[in-house]
């Protein structure tokens, strides 16, 4: 198996058409429908469904297309790095965030370093933590920010900022009119609740009610905050994320308070794989970091 198998494999089942994947690989349709039958028969499994007038990824396709897209993106990544060593800083660097504080510290970070290493490109990933952990792991990010708690076994780790956990209240309700910008957990106790969605996460969400002897009615979890407002805006639920995560809200649609008695803090890590050895630009980006990260 080549890497040519792999490209024209993805070239063919992006297009689900031996036509156009030829034009768009300037080869001739019979030579590249005899490397994907090669293909399938050093596999064992046939990889597309043929139909006079379709075609369709099998199973075995679909997971087989996971696996070329992320084989091929860790060989650009490679010859990339590889590159680097030759002729200085360039090439790009791969990011993972959670949201929240990430994308605007990745920003942050990015503007000073573009002014140091100009020829770098970035390519920024966001989800979840467990998201952006599985794509660290698969090494298709150089770095990334996650929320803790993290796995210390398999990641090097830089703490780099604390933030409070915030209820986004939709206006309409009691709580959203009562005076202050603080609120007590315990109110929230009775309240049907919106969570992000790490599984870690929400038992964790859970354990802060275990003194006042009550579990939490968990309507939805999730993990993009813009999902979170909105349902929160409908009157669906209290929604409970860190506070960057809701700087743009609408103060006449959704009340913001700080969880207190007790307050809560949520805190960000800077995250690379222990297993895998840093490129040079992801090690000068790594130390730019510390060399800026805020107190």
């Amino acid at each position: 198996m080549e890497l040519r198998h792999f490209r024209y494999f993805l070239e063919v089942a992006n297009e689900l058409s031996f036509t156009k994947a030829a034009a768009a690989l300037c080869i001739a349709q019979p030579p590249l429908s005899r490397q994907i039958q090669d293909l399938e028969h050093e596999l064992g499994v046939k990889l597309f469904i043929r139909n006079p007038k379709s075609l369709k990824l099998t199973e075995e396709g679909l997971l087989f297309k996971q696996h070329a897209q992320q084989i091929l993106a860790l060989v650009d990544k490679s010859t990339e790095e590889i590159q680097e060593l030759k002729s200085g800083l360039n090439g790009t660097l791969f990011l993972g965030s959670v949201e929240g504080y990430g994308p605007k510290l990745m920003s942050e970070w990015i503007r000073g370093f573009q002014k140091d290493y100009p020829k770098v490109y970035y390519n920024l990933w966001n989800g979840n933590s467990d998201d952006v952990t599985d794509r660290l792991l698969k090494g298709l990010c150089d770095l990334a920010i996650i929320a803790e708690p993290y796995n210390a076994e398999n990641l090097e780790a830089i703490h780099i900022c604390r933030e409070p956990w915030v209820a986004m209240i939709p206006a309409d309700n009691p709580l959203a009119k009562e005076k202050g910008k603080k609120i007590k957990l315990e109110k929230l106790a009775s309240e049907e609740l919106i969570f992000p969605s790490r599984n870690s996460r929400i038992e964790e969400i859970k354990s802060w009610f275990d003194e006042f002897d009550t579990q939490p009615v968990v309507r939805c979890v999730m993990s993009n905050i813009s999902n979170a407002y909105e349902l929160t805006e409908q009157g669906i639920g209290i929604a409970i994320f860190p506070a960057s995560a809701v700087e743009f809200t609408d103060p006449k649609k959704v009340v913001i308070k700080e969880l207190t008695e007790p307050g809560r803090m949520a805190s960000y890590v800077l995250v690379w794989d222990k297993g895998r050895m840093l490129s040079n630009l992801a090690k000068t980006f790594v130390e730019h970091i510390q060399k800026n990260k805020r107190k």
